[in-house]
């Protein structure tokens, strides 16, 4: 009898013992919140870093006295380093384990800026922006592994990954108005030195308040892959550049080429033999994945070329200041967020991205061709941000649908592989765009001035010409990705799983 009265009345819970466990989930919920925060630091830091120095690159050159030629380095030298190693980079992570990682990554990512803001010569700036991608590589799937497993609860989960994906598409942006004060204000190292600021905060929110979290012990590096992507990747870029100095015919022109193509190929065949792969192929197979990949790698392409030509043209075609420079630039940040969310919230749930990705390739190829008419006597409001609002457009009908159809319906375990496969689409399509359309644009400038007097108003129109082929390429580009995403789109909305882990893009 006792223990059936017992059973129905169950001793109660001390009273002290519940509101100290209630303190305890209070100060885990808030600790959690601080924990978003330093993430949140730490990724505005990688993905203003992309677009901060554009704004100052015409100032560092006349600093540093590098050829038109060689600038596109500043740029390609980091996005190439960040999308070649960023595979590699979760592994890493989980190898050493996540807080270590991101603290290594930090205190890595704060020296290399240093000495890329302290560089007294083009090559030491050069070497600057890669050793920042290199630690970008690790920080940014470090950070996003740690969010994923700091929030648990689905409600905090969502909110958290909503904040982050914001921190993350806000940073673009950031950079460029940031790049136009620090760069008008003070000086185009500030550009770099900055990143010391968001680093030091960064760090010290990790150590506080980030806990300790082990190696897992059966992470297996497929050093062989590693090896022969982040080669066959240099390869190529470099390839394209060097066509700037020695020509399309050039030995060492076609010689990296190849080689990379050739390292790229050998890739591929160890991914399909090794236990471990570093980018399980399968992610790829899938028709959507595959032309949503190409989509982001043709977007970025043409975006960076026209972030970097656009930049050079309002200061030294127009005679912008960097600040107003990095201004001009928030009209197109502005529609690119509204066509992004137009198209995954409104339009993609309806008819999916067959018909979606390829207008809006379609449009950034006739905002870019538009462009070309731009000259010296251009104005901003009549001439440059019509066609630069249509290419806006285009661009966030293509990226953000990308990126979403990219990771759809990605297995759990594949869930952090598969985001990073897409940002390593977007970062090389960035270098390989940016290194051939300066090499193209630099060729084209070249032939203006054969046989004419090198006066100052050829050389304007030289320069004009430079950044009309960029946007012509450009142009090209779109209109033939929208071509093979029309054909490689399957009809309908994407299926997405509703018990999938949400992903976020860099």
């Amino acid at each position: 009898m006792s223990s059936l009265t017992q059973e129905a009345n169950p001793p109660q819970q001390d009273p002290a013992t519940g509101r100290a466990a209630a303190r305890n989930a209070d100060r885990g919920r808030r600790r959690r919140w601080l924990v978003l925060a330093v993430i949140a630091v730490a990724q505005l830091m990688v993905v203003l870093d992309a677009t901060i120095v554009n704004i100052a690159l015409p100032s560092a050159q006349a600093d540093l006295g590098f050829s038109d030629g060689d600038r596109q380095w500043v740029v390609t030298a980091y996005s190439l380093a960040f999308g070649s190693l960023l595979l590699i980079g979760g592994r890493i992570a989980d190898l050493i384990g996540r807080k270590r990682a991101l603290i290594i990554s930090l205190v890595g990512f704060a020296g290399a800026s240093a000495l890329a803001g302290a560089a007294s010569s083009f090559e030491v700036l050069v070497a600057g922006r890669a050793l920042q991608g290199a630690f970008g590589a690790l920080l940014a799937p470090t950070a996003l592994s740690l969010l994923t497993t700091t929030f648990t609860d689905a409600k905090e989960r969502a909110k958290a990954f909503g904040i982050y994906g914001a921190v993350a598409g806000a940073g673009g942006g950031v950079g460029l108005l940031l790049g136009g004060f620090l760069t008008e204000h003070f000086d185009w190292r500030w550009t770099l030195y900055v990143n010391l600021i968001f680093a030091a905060v960064a760090l010290v929110g990790a150590l506080a308040f980030l806990p300790k979290q082990g190696r897992d012990k059966n992470v297996k590096i497929d050093w062989p892959g590693t090896v022969t992507v982040t080669a066959g990747l240099f390869a190529l870029v470099y390839g394209f550049a060097n066509a700037e100095h020695d020509g399309w015919s050039s030995v060492g022109t076609w010689g990296f080429l190849a080689a990379g193509v050739v390292l790229i190929g050998v890739f591929v065949w160890l991914q399909n033999r090794v236990a471990h792969p570093l980018l399980p192929l399968r992610i790829l197979r899938d028709r959507d994945r595959g032309a949503a990949s190409i989509a982001m790698f043709v977007s970025a392409a043409g975006m960076f070329g026209v972030n970097l030509f656009l930049t050079y043209y309002l200061q030294q075609i127009l005679g912008y200041s960097p600040m107003e420079t990095g201004l001009a630039f928030l009209p197109m940040i502005v529609v690119v967020m509204i066509g992004s969310t137009v198209a995954t919230t409104v339009l993609a749930p309806r008819v999916g991205p067959k018909p979606i990705v390829p207008l809006g390739m379609a449009l950034s190829a006739v905002g870019l061709l538009w462009m070309t008419g731009l000259d010296a006597d251009s104005t901003y409001l009549a001439h440059v941000m019509p066609p630069l609002l249509v290419f806006a457009l285009g661009l966030g009908l293509v990226m953000s649908l990308s990126m979403s159809t990219a990771t759809a319906g990605i297995d759990a375990a594949d869930a952090g592989v598969g985001s990073a496969s897409v940002n390593t689409m977007q970062q090389i399509g960035g270098s390989i765009g940016t290194a051939l359309l300066s090499t193209l644009a630099a060729g084209a400038a070249t032939d203006y001035m054969v046989g004419k007097t090198p006066t100052p108003d050829a050389a304007i129109q030289a320069q004009l010409e430079s950044y009309s082929t960029a946007y012509t390429w450009s142009a090209i580009f779109f209109a033939v990705g929208a071509v093979v995403c029309a054909f490689m789109f399957r009809r309908g909305a994407v299926k997405q799983d509703p018990d999938a882990a949400p992903t976020v893009h860099m």
